[in-house]
């Protein structure tokens, strides 16, 4: 397996991953012309973030995640959010997720300024929330609160 950075030509694999997931975690089906726009924005403007892909050895991308950038002033460091993550159902259980995280740890310890990782998870979801454990997260203090305009 192989993780490398998202390039413009793993635009239709990520659009079609983040359909996938909004459909299996919030039954909802996003909008196309939205969705595309908005991979595409952070494909093309690396002070948004970047994506990472795992591809097999027949060139199959079998699962991604998104980093984005939160500013700590507490820590004058930042936290990179985990987002977008999805593995293709065939390859679950199977090390993409773990090969996936492993890299943005490897890019953090080369980049300076970085002071840790999040994500946010469904409440129900405990296979992922176990695996996240098993990769040395855990839990926060904090809940999440949102609006969406």
């Amino acid at each position: 397996m192989n993780i490398r950075r998202a390039e413009q030509q793993d635009l239709t694999a990520l659009v079609e991953f983040n359909q996938a997931m909004a459909m299996e975690t919030e039954n909802k089906q996003l909008d196309q012309q939205t969705l595309t726009a908005g991979v595409r924005a952070l494909l093309e403007d690396s002070n948004k973030g970047f994506y990472l892909v795992a591809e097999l050895q027949d060139k199959q991308i079998a699962g991604s995640l998104m980093v984005t950038y939160e500013w700590s002033d507490w820590r004058n460091s930042q936290f990179w959010w985990i987002q977008s993550v999805y593995v293709k159902p065939q390859n679950r259980r199977t090390g993409v997720y773990a090969g996936l995280y492993n890299k943005v740890k490897e890019l953090a310890s080369e980049t300076s300024g970085v002071c840790g990782f999040r994500l946010y998870v469904e409440k129900d979801n405990l296979i992922a929330q176990r695996t996240y454990e098993s990769l040395g997260m855990h839990s926060s203090h904090y809940y999440m609160y949102e609006t969406e305009e």
